[in-house]
């Protein structure tokens, strides 16, 4: 009789959350801390809001997985020119709790990117790595004595960012002095040895690398487990990516609109391209692909992903460019240019990642772009 009156309790770790942790995954049965919402995920990747009272278990169907989150806020030293880690910018932000959304954008990023619990290390990682992206890309501006028109500029872009990107509103972005904290030759041995560095110069730990950087310095990589979820972020970005180009700015001429429908149109057959990917271990039905294939198709859905990242940081652009000021048609021809630049690349990685044999003419192009893109990143910085 005393287990019917037993309450639900919440996850493990759950004293982590709002500090050291963002979300945290949840069991059958267990419930939500006071204050922290709960994300359901169902096993075609669809997100809802879970309805159940304090202390009661999270109703979960088979196939379901759940995330418990605190909005925040928190505070992040992030460092935007790699080159420059002394250069820091401490940034407050919070997850954005719209009610008005189907399905938030910050649900989305818990449901294709987060493998379990989510740390703020990692997702100030993620933050620091789309900041220096869009710099280095010139989506974001930050020039040596910023003026106060520039930096409310770069403020309200990098706030739009975030929000397009994780879901997140900043609160407070101020630029602070880490020159005391970061020992920049240890950085640059660091980075020549292939290690992370792990000490400041008081002693106390570094912060995690950059997530998107830790494979270029040393980190093992897996190719079935990059593989799957690169395929799970194509299968569910694509969709709401499309949803938000519909909406970020609307054409004021026939030509544009055109180009805009021509843009949606090749999404969605990469969209239904990305439900019917072949098994990255097979060539054929009953015919297994040897590990160098494996490698290569894993390269490709990786380097997709790398586009869609740089889709959402210019869709981030569009909404901002719309709210600040109409955008002439100039300015929105220019990013439609920008944007069938990615919508190419993620046709050619994505039809690379279904082929069997590699076009070795297509992964010479890509291999150099790629290193050109790291050259203007490290001009930029």
């Amino acid at each position: 009789m005393i287990g019917f009156f037993k309450r639900a309790t919440p996850p493990a770790e759950a004293c982590d959350l709002g500090r050291s942790a963002v979300a945290l995954p949840m069991r059958a049965g267990c419930a939500a801390p006071p204050g922290c919402p709960v994300v359901i995920v169902d096993a075609g990747g669809r997100t809802r809001r879970a309805t159940a009272a304090a202390g009661k278990p999270v109703p979960l169907r088979d196939g379901e997985l759940a995330w418990t989150y605190h909005p925040g806020p928190y505070t992040v030293d992030l460092v935007p020119f790699a080159q420059a880690p002394e250069l820091g910018l401490r940034t407050s932000f919070a997850v954005d709790a719209a009610e008005a959304l189907a399905q938030q954008r910050f649900d989305l990023y818990l449901s294709a990117e987060a493998a379990g619990r989510l740390d703020l290390a990692e997702l100030g990682g993620a933050i620091e790595a789309a900041l220096q992206r869009e710099l280095a890309q010139g989506g974001l501006d930050l020039p040596p004595c910023t003026t106060i028109e520039e930096w409310n500029a770069f403020r309200q872009g990098l706030n739009q960012l975030l929000y397009m990107r994780f879901g997140l509103t900043v609160d407070d972005c101020v630029p602070v002095d880490l020159g005391e904290t970061r020992d920049h030759a240890a950085l640059l041995a660091a980075r020549a040895a292939g290690q992370p560095a792990t000490q400041a110069l008081d002693g106390a730990p570094l912060p995690p690398p950059v997530p998107a950087l830790q494979h270029e310095s040393g980190e093992r990589f897996e190719p079935a487990v990059a593989d799957a979820r690169a395929l799970r972020r194509l299968f569910l970005e694509l969709p709401c990516l499309m949803c938000g180009l519909r909406g970020a700015a609307l054409p004021s001429g026939q030509d544009l609109f055109r180009r805009q429908q021509a843009l949606l149109q090749r999404l969605d057959v990469l969209s239904v391209g990305a439900n019917a990917m072949p098994a990255l271990a097979l060539a054929a039905p009953g015919q297994p692909l040897d590990a160098g294939g494996q490698l290569r198709r894993a390269r490709h859905s990786r380097r997709a992903t790398v586009a869609l990242d740089e889709a959402w940081a210019l869709l981030a652009r569009m909404r901002h460019g719309g709210q600040s000021a109409p955008m002439g048609d100039a300015e929105l021809g220019n990013l439609y240019d920008e944007a069938e630049r990615i919508v190419a690349n993620l046709e050619a990685d994505c039809a690379s990642r279904r082929a069997v044999r590699a076009d070795v003419q297509a992964d010479l192009q890509a291999d150099m772009q790629a290193d050109a893109q790291a050259s203007a990143a490290g001009e930029a910085a």
